[in-house]
Parts: C-alpha cells; structure tokens; sequence
C-alpha cells in the first residue's frame, strides 16, 4: 500500500507519470499541481486510507505546508511597504464605505456590485456569442445600450433626490468596472473612459446650476459631502475626478456666500435687539460667564463690589461668539476635501475677512446710519467697537489653534478685524458729530431775536439757556468715551454753535439791527464762552474751548466798544487786538446799523452831533471797503 501512497502522491495519472517522477527526489515527489490533486483527489485518499497510513500522509503535507509557508513568508517580507499600503487604502475605503449609507426611501445599505447586480446574463450572452463567432456584435450591442442608460442615469427626473442620482451614478460604473476585470473584451478602458468623461460633464454642469439655486449653507454643505463621498468612491475605482475636487472649490465660493448671508441675519437681529446699555452684573456667576464669552479682564471693575457693570453693551460678546461659529461653519467645508493646513487656514482667514469687512462693517453702518440712533446709543457703539477691535488678537488664536498655523507663517492672510471696528467707530464718532450739530440747528431755530430791541434783556436767551443745558447732559455722557473722541466732540459742537450765531446775525433777511439787539445777542455769546469755560469734556488746556467763539467776541467787541480806530489802525497786523475780524463781516453789520441808524435815530445820544456821527459811519465803511479791495487786489 505505501507503494500505492506514493505513486499517488506523486501523481496520480498514468503509470508513464509514475516512471517519470520516480526519478525525483523525495522534496519533487510531492510536488503535485493543484489542478491534477483536483482531478485525482479520490484516488489519493482511498489509498490513503486503504493503506491506513495517514500518519505518514501527513507529514508529508506538514512538509510541503512548511515549505509552502517559507515561500509565503520571503513574499510577504519582500512586499511588506506595498502591503502596509494596502492595508492603509483598505482602512481609508472602510471609512468611506461607512459614509456610504445614504439612504434613498427607506441602498439600505449598498452592496458590492457582484451582490447588487445578476451579472450571468451577460456572461451568458457573451459565451453564446463567442460561440456563435458573433462576439463582436455583442460588444456593440452592450456598449450601445449601456451609453444609453448612462444618458438616462445623467439625466434622473427633476424629483430625483441628490443622493439618488449620486448612488445610480456609482452603481453604473461600478459595474462597468466590474465587467471590465470580469470579461475579456467586453468593454475596454477607452470605452469606460468615454463614458466617464460624458458623465463628469454633464455631472458638473449639473452641481454648478444645482448649487447656484441653493442658499441654505447647511443644503450646500450636504451637496459637498455627497461629492466627496461620490469622487472619493470613485477614484477607488481609478476614475479620474481631479475636475470634481475642483468643482468643489467652486462650490466652497458658494458655500463662504451663503453663510455670509446666513449670517448678515445673525449680526442684524443681535444689533438690533440691543439695548445700548453697558451689561449689569450681579453676582460672580454672571461676571465669570460673561468674561468666559468675551476675552475682558479689567482689574479696577474685578475690584468693584456687586453690583457692577461692563462697559460694553451684551452685542458684543454675542457678536464675538458668532464670528467663532462663523469660523467653526467655514471649518466643516474643508473636511475630507485632502487639504493641507496652510490651505485651510487661508481659506478660514479668507472667509472671516469677508464676515468683518463686508458683512458686519454693512451691519454696524447701518446701524449708525439710522435716522432713530441717539446720542447715548452712538457713544456705546463706539465703546463696543474699541473693545471688539481688542479682541481681534484672540479671534487670531483662535484660528491658529484650530489649524496649527503659526500667523507668523509667509503668506498667512492677517484678519481685518481692526480695520473693521475702526473704520465703525470712526463712522459712529463722525454721526455723533453731525448727531450734535443737528440737534444744535434745532434749538437755533427756537431763535426768535428783536433785532429792533432798543435795550437788551437781563440774561441769555431761553432758547440759548436751553441748547447749553442739552450739550452739558450729552458731555456727561461722553465720559466712557475715549479722551481725544469727547473733546473732539465737544469742540466740534462749539465751532458748528459758533458758526451757526455768526451766520444767525449777518442772513440776509435780518437788514437791520439795533445796538440794543446787538448787546442781548452778546448776553448769549457770553453764556457760549461760560459754558467752554466750564470744561464739559476734561483735557482741554487753558481757554482752548472758549477759542471756538474768538471770531464772535471779537466782532461783538468792535461793535459794542466802537472800537473802530484801533480796528483799522491794527489791521493786518499779527498782535491786532481784532485779528479775527474779517473786514467784509465788518462792513455788513455795520451797513445793517448804519440803515437803522438813519431811519430810527438809534445814536440820539449824539444828537448835537448826528450829522458828524453819521459821516464817521461812511468813513469807516469806506476804509472797510477799500480793505476789502487791497485784500483781493
């Protein structure tokens, strides 16, 4: 029976086989085929077991494994890195097989394509044709239909939802992919080629209409995802879908689009549901939550007993936490895109600079734009945007802790943050600047002057008392505000009172003024340099306010004194006592006199002397004209 073993175990064929093997070593006698071992396996182990020698049997075939196994083992060493790679792709298309799971109705989960599709059919077709000698009228026939469908999975009914039509687009090519390592001829690479690139195009053509009609950032955000499920899936294959990863920086535009608009709604609901008012606090629970909102630290107001207040008002520390969330939205878009990190930074900064410049800049202008902003809510826009404008160096730590980009890096994009919360409280200082100017213009126009009064008054005009109480309760206000922005305010609203009197006394309309008009006019120029003498806004140096009202008192003065032989005999000099008197504005208040003069008497003082007084008056609007003259000339 041994003899019988090893005949068979050498080969199990014909006695012919026999004699040629017996020649062998030992080591060649078990070098059996598989495919003969397949044939003849019943052979081999009926003399197995009917020669009971299975111990023998098997160690022989723990032999061959062995050596078997050494082979498997220089195989596997000499293609170690090539297997290492593979196991890291296999890991990578488990990962992406997961996110896979889209469901369509109720894909269930989507299977290979040997389990999804009954491929006997065509490779029954295929042998029937090859038998037939007709296998090149088959190719055809399946390349023709199979361009066709493809046509009709390109081009799914308008109710057909995204994922739908991804899915039957993989399904296609797997498929095809399929028949190509499955079939010898049926379909070549340059057939699946074509019909990739016929697919890619119409494939972005179609994101590119799809995505220009979304403006739901979550919608595009969901389109993304399917493309990178769809172009990863199929580069698996060995499709070629660099233009899809392209398409998606397109797509990237669109989504940094919507979500500016998103959140143009945002920063327009937190702007406008604000109060204006610095945030009170009552205990330590809502300091430490407001300060873990907001980067704020101030030792003076830690200091301060319960209750307190920040000085900021609560849309700053939600606009602050938005831009977070904003950066956080602009992060979800580069997942699984393959970016580095440089790339996703820049694309962050990017994205957030066009939130500050353009979108909150629009909403912040807007807000110091309308008609209804007061005063007080003007101050704390400017008090929030100087404290926003400090936390712009967080906002830059921020982003480099989540892209591990030092700012330092050549070519990082710097945020704009400071730009944009200066350029704001620049605009909001020069409102409250016009703000005041304004509401100064409608106290003038309560001005109602005699200008025929023989006598003036015992104090300042009401209307006059008024407009200086107003200014001093705004100044109080201003005392948050930065130093320079207060006195710049206030002495921007004494040079636009000042100014406003002086056009007030020389309109055309008034053609005629009294000496005693001139004086009550002078009780309320006196009350204007009081109230600069007062120091509304600390900082200002000596009479640097009262300033703001030289041009008057100095006109006022060389009326009421009379003072005209000084006037013209200091004139253009620069220690002239009336320096600031301009001739022209001279001369037209004193023609308004001279008028009234001649036709009520107002020098009736001067009676015995009247004819004189009255050629004094031409003499001196004389030289005034002829000043006039040498100063144009």
């Amino acid at each position: 029976m041994s003899g019988k073993l090893s005949s068979v175990l050498q080969h199990p064929t014909a006695d012919s086989d026999q004699r040629r093997l017996s020649s062998k070593t030992e080591h060649e006698d078990f070098a059996w085929d598989d495919s003969n071992l397949d044939r003849h396996w019943h052979l081999l182990f009926r003399s197995v077991y009917d020669g009971e020698e299975h111990g023998r049997f098997m160690e022989k075939l723990e032999a061959r494994i062995r050596n078997h196994d050494r082979e498997i083992e220089k195989m596997c060493n000499f293609h170690y890195q090539g297997f290492v790679d593979s196991i890291t792709e296999l890991l990578k298309v488990r990962g992406e097989a997961q996110k896979l799971k889209v469901r369509e109705h109720h894909l269930d989960m989507v299977p290979g394509a040997q389990d999804l599709v009954d491929f006997s059919p065509v490779y029954r077709c295929l042998h029937i044709y090859s038998v037939l000698d007709a296998r090149e009228t088959f190719e055809n026939y399946y390349r023709k239909q199979r361009r066709k469908q493809a046509r009709l999975v390109l081009q799914p009914p308008s109710n057909m939802v995204r994922c739908a039509i991804f899915l039957l687009s993989i399904r296609f090519f797997v498929v095809e992919d399929h028949i190509l390592h499955t079939t010898q001829g049926l379909v070549n690479r340059a057939y699946i080629d074509e019909l990739w690139e016929m697919a890619l195009s119409k494939t972005i053509a179609a994101l590119r209409t799809h995505s220009s009609y979304c403006s739901d950032p979550s919608l595009v955000l969901d389109l993304k995802n399917l493309i990178v499920l769809f172009a990863d899936t199929l580069q698996g294959y060995g499709f070629p879908v660099n233009q899809l990863f392209d398409m998606l920086l397109e797509i990237q535009d669109q989504y940094s689009e919507t979500l500016l608009k998103k959140w143009s709604g945002v920063f327009r609901n937190i702007l406008d549901s604000d109060n204006y008012s610095p945030i009170p606090v009552t205990n330590e629970e809502v300091y430490k939550k407001i300060v873990g909102q907001f980067p704020f630290q101030d030792a003076e107001l830690e200091k301060q007993p319960f209750p307190k207040k920040f000085p900021f008002s609560e849309f700053v520390p939600k606009v602050y936490n938005q831009i977070k969330e904003f950066i956080y939205a602009c992060l979800k878009f580069s997942e699984d895109l393959h970016l580095s990190s440089t790339e996703v930074d820049d694309m962050i900064r990017k994205s957030t600079n066009l939130l500050l410049t353009r979108t909150l800049s629009n909403c912040l202008q807007n807000v110091i734009k309308r008609k209804n902003v007061g005063l007080t809510e003007l101050v704390q826009i400017i008090i929030n945007t100087t404290h926003l404008e400090k936390s712009c160096k967080f906002l830059e730590e921020f982003i480099t802790n989540i892209t591990n980009v030092l700012p330092e890096t050549v070519h990082t994009t710097k945020l704009y943050g400071t730009t944009t919360f200066k350029d704001a409280r620049h605009a909001a200082e020069e409102e409250i600047y016009t703000n005041l100017n304004q509401k100064i213009d409608q106290f003038l126009q309560l001005a109602d002057y005699d200008w025929m009064a023989m006598e003036p008054g015992s104090k300042a005009s009401d209307y006059l008392v008024d407009l200086i109480g107003f200014l001093r309760s705004t100044f109080a206000v201003f005392t948050h505000l930065p130093g320079k922005v207060a006195q710049t305010a206030c002495m921007s609203a004494c040079k636009h009172l000042s100014t406003s009197l002086m056009q007030l006394l020389l309109e055309a309309e008034v053609r005629q003024l009294t000496l005693g008009a001139l004086q009550q006019f002078n009780l309320d120029v006196e009350e204007c340099e009081q109230f600069a003498r007062s120091g509304p806004v600390p900082g200002f140096q000596g009479d640097t306010l009262q300033l703001a009202f030289i041009d008057l008192r100095q006109l006022l003065d060389l009326f009421i004194q009379w003072d005209w032989s000084t006037y013209l005999a200091d004139y253009g000099q620069p220690t002239c006592k009336y320096l600031r008197v301009n001739p022209t504005t001279a001369l037209i208040l004193l023609e308004k006199m001279r008028d009234t003069s001649r036709k009520n008497n107002v020098f009736a003082q001067f009676r015995k002397n009247e004819r004189d007084k009255q050629k004094l008056i031409d003499t001196v609007a004389k030289q005034l004209r002829s000043l006039i003259n040498s100063h144009h000339s």
